[in-house]
């Protein structure tokens, strides 16, 4: 199963955007080592498409980030907030913190399906 991940607002071409794939687990989103699976492909500014592989149709989740720098790690500053560009599926509003999980699930009921994730840099 395969699903498109377009990812709009991506600043500049460098570095790697990275799409990673949750499932329907709110216990696991975001926590180390929760994730299914973590796909990488070169940022393309200002649109950049990856595709990644689903186990089956149901729900997940994605979080995505702009790895400018290449070093396979999501950058925080000082006081651990983001130096790197992010989104989720569903592109839910981000004020402080992290999203509610609800507001990041997404469907997929069929194979070869496509969704956007807008990027918000810091």
């Amino acid at each position: 199963m395969r699903l498109y991940v377009d990812v709009e607002g991506v600043r500049n071409s460098e570095g790697l955007i990275a799409v990673t794939l949750y499932a329907d687990d709110s216990s696991r989103f975001l926590a180390k080592r929760g994730s299914l699976y973590v796909g990488r492909v070169p940022a393309r500014a200002p649109e950049t498409r990856a595709c990644i592989y689903l186990p089956s149709t149901g729900t997940y989740a994605l979080g995505v980030y702009h790895d400018a720098d290449g070093d396979r790690k999501y950058d925080r500053n000082a006081v651990g907030l983001p130096s790197e560009g992010f989104g989720f599926s569903n592109n839910p509003a981000v004020i402080l913190g992290i999203p509610s999980f609800r507001s990041v699930r997404l469907a997929v009921p069929r194979d070869n399906m496509s969704t956007r994730i807008r990027l918000r840099y810091p």
